[in-house]
């Protein structure tokens, strides 16, 4: 055994792969499931406090972005994983006629996951269930931007499961080096499209595969048809949730001239009943660091410098909700992703700009569309790409079991939640059985019966 805690760590959960993987069934998966589900249920005032000290997170928040989301996925694995587990009968193709085939599930083994600091329970334990669900070993590295809930983290796994199951290692940029160069079977990160590129480097390195879940600039679109209040009461919720501080946020948005101004009344009236119109909220969390608030105030100051115009309060790491109106593309908040409570405002006519923008830049991890017309819905939706959208809604498709969440190029890559996230844990091994095989009329030696045959073939497939 390594006297490296980080190596040992990793070769005592290596060690003990081969014989989980004959013992750990879905009797011991479940019992897993329930201890992690008894363990978060009994810590709920615990988690609570975590977050208030890290983020400043409202109670109701807390548990509405972190606790209950956690405990939702572990109840829908519990109830679905006998059926995932169930190798998949597949139908033969015309080559393979006289043989059974079957996909099988199967552990891929030691999993590392990374977690980020915006969601910092749900976000290192979500993953975790899918992969106890799929059968694996886990070391979980969550951020150190929140050292409350990364130490709560630590103290609940080191209570609910032996270190060669789940261990929870804490620690830096350092620590997350070490940990990737480590031969993982699986990685899952989740985090920004940057360090997203540096994980899947060093996976390369090892060829473990990856599970990125990553972010960048989603738009919301409010059209000519739109229910203005419908759309002002889900887009306030879904950009300022977390101070903005969320992957899935309405980065930007975009608002027909025709319903703009009435819009933007309803829209501020509902961010202040939500928020007020004081410096600190106690229902708005805090911006996660002062360098994180910083680059927000950088944001402003730059966008206010090239000539937009901006209401809002902003006090250190105490952020309120901006509205950016008069935005130009040479703006670094339209450029970058966002991450906080401040959204662009772009006035738009006609729905061919707005798609060819947003088909200009990164394939977004969220598009939101608000709109009555499902003809324009369906428009915009087959002319642009993105890890999910939301229809006269924000964020709640993150929360929804039987959808994978996931997103494209530089916004992600694979899928999480659900099954998807047990499939992501899993090596879908190719299972291939001998019947009454035909093919054995084609081996060698070759011969006019063969070509006869093999004529037959071709005039079948045409």
């Amino acid at each position: 055994m390594s006297s490296n805690p980080i190596r040992a760590a990793f070769e005592a959960q290596h060690k003990g792969n081969a014989q989980r993987r004959l013992t750990f069934g879905l009797t011991d998966r479940r019992q897993a499931l329930d201890r992690l589900a008894t363990t978060v249920r009994g810590n709920e005032k615990a988690l609570i406090t975590a977050l208030k000290a890290d983020l400043g997170r409202p109670e109701a928040e807390a548990i509405l972005s972190d606790y209950l989301p956690v405990l939702q996925e572990i109840a829908h694995a519990r109830r679905h994983l006998g059926a995932w587990m169930k190798p998949r009968r597949v139908w033969p193709t015309l080559a393979t006629f006289g043989a059974s085939g079957r996909v099988v599930p199967q552990p891929r083994g030691t999993c590392l996951i990374i977690a980020p600091w915006n969601f910092p329970f749900q976000l290192a334990l979500g993953p975790v269930v899918s992969a106890l669900a799929a059968g694996n070993a886990v070391i979980l590295k969550p951020s150190e931007m929140t050292p409350a809930t990364s130490a709560l983290l630590k103290r609940l796994i080191s209570e609910t499961f032996p270190p060669d199951l789940v261990t929870v290692i804490e620690g830096g940029k350092e620590v997350a080096e070490e940990l990737l160069a480590l031969p993982f079977d699986h990685i899952f990160f989740t985090g920004s499209p940057a360090v997203g590129r540096i994980v899947m480097a060093a996976a390369a390195k090892t060829l473990a595969s990856v599970t990125l879940e990553l972010g960048g600039k989603s738009p919301v679109i409010v059209g000519p048809d739109a229910n203005l209040r419908l759309a002002a009461d889900w887009i306030t919720f879904g950009k300022f949730l977390n101070a903005g501080q969320t992957c899935i946020a309405p980065d930007h948005l975009f608002v027909h001239d025709s319903v703009k101004d009435r819009f933007l009344t309803l829209l501020r009236a509902r961010i202040a009943r939500a928020y007020g119109t004081g410096e600190a909220s106690p229902h708005l969390a805090r911006i996660v660091t002062p360098a994180h608030a910083q680059r927000l105030a950088a944001l402003i100051a730059d966008a206010v410098q090239k000539g937009a115009t901006t209401s809002g309060q902003q006090n250190g790491q105490e952020i309120g909700p901006h509205l950016i109106e008069g935005t130009t593309p040479d703006m670094r908040l339209n450029r970058e992703e966002i991450f906080g409570p401040l959204l662009p405002i772009i006035p738009y006519q006609d729905e061919a700009e707005v798609v060819a923008r947003i088909n200009q830049g990164d394939k977004p991890l969220a598009l939101y569309v608000f709109d009555r017309d499902q003809r324009r819905i369906d428009r915009i939706l087959e002319s642009t790409t993105s890890g999910g959208v939301g229809i006269n809604l924000t964020l709640v498709q993150f929360t929804h079991g039987n959808l994978p969440f996931g997103g494209v190029n530089t916004s992600g890559i694979g899928a999480a939640h659900g099954h998807a996230g047990f499939r992501a844990f899993s090596h879908e091994r190719a299972v291939l059985r001998n019947r009454f095989l035909l093919l054995p009329m084609l081996f060698p030696p070759y011969g006019p019966r063969t070509m006869q045959l093999i004529g037959l073939v071709k005039r079948v497939l045409g």
